[in-house]
């Protein structure tokens, strides 16, 4: 198959990036595969592309940030739509051309807004998948009343939980369109991997509020009052460094926990830990949870909807505490600092565990919905036959009506406060 993957910007760091690369670069052992990022800022990727992929941009923002059309809003792309202001007329009108001259057999979106440009846009002839990194529920009301209409128009749509494919069946009406679970992969890892004999904790991804490094910090307070020669190491950029900075001075933790910055590749980074920690409200995923696994690390991290709990095997291959309970999450480190023996062994289990996630059950997997999906587009049908029945149509309804009502009443109180200004 050729296949095509259109991203908001491959040449950012980022999850949706780095586990896009991961498929592309596995897909292309079989397949001609693209990367398409809509925009570009930099002359190298953050992440480097296996060199078999493909990698081009529509929009180079080096050189077109003061086009006179990239000035002016994008209209195919959703307003509701969260990174609806990085688009624009410019990007609308080259996101259409790509499509129309697509000669691709499967053409990849990797965000809503993209999604409903691969719905509205791609040609009858191109298989159309929609990708979600984030969950259904995580998508505010607007956003869903947009991709309950445009959806319709794909031929499948990729979750990276069961859980949230499943909130797609019983919330959204897509007469004929497939939805299916696709977790994110990880690469096997070329290092040795940890023999849980470090006494480091790592946290790694974006230092921003929902991933709440606040919580860790304070649960590692508790692993330093009992042992003092343990070590916390974050790993990430973000909005949020300095507050943990301030955080950590006035718990006196100077000397135990660290803000290591961005590192890339991570691997060798996990491998030198013990246990692996992610304390998120909320994770459609849990792409570092894998990561550490994948490199013999068990994981403490919150039970939050949806990643955490279909990767982490609770008292197997690590721990699930309670959302937001720093206490809880601190036992849960001690438990695992105390007890050698009970680490190396979950660590272990986490090694095997994990393997799941490896290339290439993923990548099988994605050939063969894709290759099904083709088959069906060939044969004049799309993707599995809709659900029926009259109570699926009414509680789908009833979820349309809901999201229609909340959509309208944020419209009235945005007009209400921009009046008072």
């Amino acid at each position: 198959m050729k296949i095509s993957f259109l991203v908001h910007n491959a040449y950012a760091i980022g999850g949706t990036v780095a586990t896009t690369f991961n498929l592309a670069g596995a897909l292309a052992e079989r397949h001609d595969v693209e990367v398409v990022s809509v925009l570009r800022n930099r002359e190298r990727p953050s992440l480097t592309p296996d060199p078999r992929v493909r990698l081009r941009a529509l929009v180079d923002l080096r050189h077109e940030r003061d086009h006179p059309l990239h000035g002016r809003p994008a209209k195919v792309f959703p307003a509701a739509e969260y990174r609806h202001g990085a688009y624009s007329e410019l990007t609308d009108r080259r996101i259409g051309a790509y499509l129309e001259a697509i000669d691709a057999d499967v053409v990849v979106g990797t965000r809503p807004g993209l999604n409903v440009h691969l719905a509205l846009q791609a040609p009858d002839r191109v298989v159309r998948v929609g990708q979600e990194h984030l969950t259904l529920d995580n998508h505010h009301a607007g956003l869903r009343t947009v991709l309950r209409r445009a959806y319709r128009r794909l031929d499948l749509i990729t979750t990276v939980t069961q859980a949230d494919a499943d909130s797609y069946r019983r919330k959204m009406r897509l007469p004929g369109v497939r939805v299916e679970a696709l977790p994110n992969s990880v690469p096997d890892p070329t290092l040795p991997a940890a023999d849980g004999t470090g006494r480091i904790v790592i946290a790694a991804g974006r230092l921003v509020p929902v991933k709440r490094y606040d919580l860790i910090i304070d649960a590692f307070a508790r692993v330093v009052a009992e042992h003092p020669g343990w070590q916390l190491r974050i790993y990430g950029r973000g909005e949020e460094k300095d507050r943990l900075r301030a955080r950590i001075e006035t718990l006196g933790l100077w000397n135990n926990v660290f803000l290591m910055g961005a590192a890339t590749p991570m691997e060798a980074e996990w491998v030198k830990g013990s246990i692996g920690v992610s304390a998120s409200d909320f994770e459609p995923f849990g792409m570092t949870i894998v990561e550490a696994m994948r490199c013999g690390l068990p994981v403490v991290s919150t039970d939050c909807p949806y990643g955490p709990g279909e990767i982490i095997k609770d008292g197997e291959d690590g721990l699930l505490v309670p959302v937001g309970d720093a206490a809880a999450f601190g036992s849960a480190l001690l438990a695992l600092v105390r007890d050698d023996e009970r680490r190396r062994r979950m660590g272990g289990a986490a090694l095997g565990n994990a393997r799941r996630f490896a290339p290439a059950p993923v990548v099988a997997r994605a050939e063969a919905l894709f290759g099904e999906a083709v088959e069906a587009r060939s044969g004049g049908g799309r993707g599995a036959p809709a659900r029926s029945g009259l109570p699926h149509t009414l509680r789908t309804g009833g979820y349309a009506a809901r999201d229609l009502a909340r959509a309208a009443a944020t419209s009235a109180l945005r007009a209400v406060r921009k009046g008072r200004r």
